[in-house]
């Protein structure tokens, strides 16, 4: 008994030194950049961007393959955010400053769900609840509109809405002021 604890800690111990020595040799330096930007994207890993998640795209960015206009859920704040950290006019993107769509939340016709739960593990925000051979429903203030659950189900009971602004979900449009640099004169 004694012999089989002692032999299996010697070789615990022996991985652990292995596995420490290969992490140090072995360890690859990642671009902070790209975390920067991930940080600013809103995390919905929906593709809309044409990249299957927000990481992907922020590495895409990052090496200068993709714009930064093709986040629709970041919305105009999220693109002058990308454009402040990578020092990007968004002026230069031109008549295309910002891939968007109308603002549309899923909408699930109840009689004709059948339960079958594959919008369910579609939605990249856990927005549709509901379970196996029950009615789903969607929770309206966490969808993103990604249109991914739309595809995914068999019955096409779901459709998109468009949102209208109104006073429950209207939102305040912060001013946005350039800042120029003043030459300061000396008067002599």
């Amino acid at each position: 008994m004694l012999t089989a604890i002692l032999i299996m800690s010697g070789l615990a111990l022996a991985i652990g030194i292995v596995l420490g020595f290969a992490a140090v040799k072995f360890k690859t330096e990642e671009n902070p950049l790209v975390d920067k930007i991930d940080a600013i994207l809103p995390q919905t890993q929906c593709g809309q961007c044409g990249f299957p998640g927000c990481y992907p795209y922020a590495e895409a960015i990052s090496r200068g393959e993709a714009d930064i206009n093709r986040c629709s859920p970041g919305g105009r704040e999220g693109l002058h955010q990308l454009a402040d950290l990578l020092g990007i006019d968004v002026n230069s993107l031109g008549d295309n400053q910002l891939q968007t769509k109308v603002k549309a939340v899923a909408i699930i016709d109840e009689q004709r769900c059948i339960g079958c739960t594959l919008c369910v593990q579609a939605c990249p925000v856990d927005a549709i609840i509901g379970a196996a051979k029950q009615i789903h429903t969607v929770i309206s203030e966490q969808c993103t509109g990604c249109e991914l659950c739309v595809a995914a189900c068999p019955v096409n009971c779901i459709e998109m809405k468009a949102l209208t602004e109104d006073i429950t979900q209207w939102k305040w449009k912060y001013p946005r002021f350039d800042i120029k640099n003043i030459t300061r004169r000396t008067h002599k």
